[in-house]
């Protein structure tokens, strides 16, 4: 569990989660982390003492900690969304509200179904969303710095406030083995289709498919991306002459001076090359 994740709303939900899984006749043990590499640790070594699953209370943050640990080994990721961002919650199709969610885990688990999907490794990181650089990179790296508003709102906040800096950067795209170089405001790389707290960036992406979608928004002005931004809920953003969309198994970015963020967590700077890994996750407390 993070805590923090939600601005405390992870903290509230917590007694009334292990209560449902305490109920579902579960035997949950909670982290005492406090950091991510501290939770990313005690995840792993629960892992490796043979836990059933990992659940992740919290924001896409909190799932991100656990996919680290859980990420090839076959052990199952509940997804309970309490955060910020819950943008993973939401492409699987888990329980907006934290019991449901964790009731639905349960049910899985005692049930033994286990759904088993792509996820993205870049360098020795796993993230199952979105890795961004450019402008979108900015962007969540603000929204992560700043203490308000809460919720999504810290998001649009983000958006005003990076697009004063806002300016086209050359970078070179290597997708299975073609190269092109071209100025970007942004690149996306998808696994699942939303992030940014429900913007749905990557619209087509299958985490079933062993691919990576690819969008590229090349040079645009302010004006223009504050007017096109509302199509990112939709995800009709694609249709714009600006942006272009690929497929790809693994996506190599360079750049000057550029950090790759995944699952709302900075990752790598530039150069970082990215691939889909299939079957690495397997969840549970999803959709159908």
């Amino acid at each position: 569990m993070s805590p923090a994740a939600g601005r405390g709303r992870a903290r509230a939900a917590a007694t009334a989660v292990l209560a449902a899984l305490h109920t579902a006749g579960l035997a949950p043990r909670v982290l005492p982390a406090t950091t991510r590499a501290d939770a990313e640790r005690q995840a792993a070594e629960a892992v490796a003492a043979g836990a059933a699953a990992v659940v992740a209370v919290g924001g896409d943050g909190a799932a991100h900690a656990g996919l680290q640990a859980v990420a090839g080994t076959g052990t199952p990721l509940a997804v309970v969304p309490a955060g910020t961002g819950n943008d993973l919650a939401l492409a699987l199709g888990a329980p907006g509200d934290p019991v449901a969610a964790a009731r639905a885990a349960a049910e899985d688990l005692r049930a033994g179904a286990v759904r088993t999907l792509d996820a993205g490794r870049t360098g020795s990181r796993w993230w199952a969303t979105v890795l961004c650089c450019g402008y979108d990179s900015a962007v969540t790296a603000r929204a992560n710095r700043l203490r308000w508003p809460r919720g999504p709102r810290r998001y649009d906040v983000a958006i005003l406030a990076e697009l004063a800096r806002l300016r086209p950067r050359e970078v070179t795209l290597v997708l299975d083995g073609v190269p092109r170089t071209l100025p970007v405001t942004l690149v996306a790389v998808g696994n699942t289709a939303w992030y940014g707290g429900g913007l749905r960036i990557c619209p087509d992406a299958d985490p079933t498919d062993g691919f990576l979608d690819v969008t590229v928004v090349g040079p645009v002005s302010r004006r223009e991306l504050v007017r096109t931004r509302p199509r990112l809920t939709a995800g009709t953003h694609v249709d714009h002459p600006s942006v272009s969309v690929h497929r790809a198994a693994r996506v190599e970015l360079a750049g000057e001076g550029l950090v790759t963020y995944a699952d709302g967590e900075p990752v790598a700077p530039l150069p970082a090359t990215s691939v889909c890994v299939p079957g690495a996750l397997c969840v549970v407390g999803t959709g159908r």
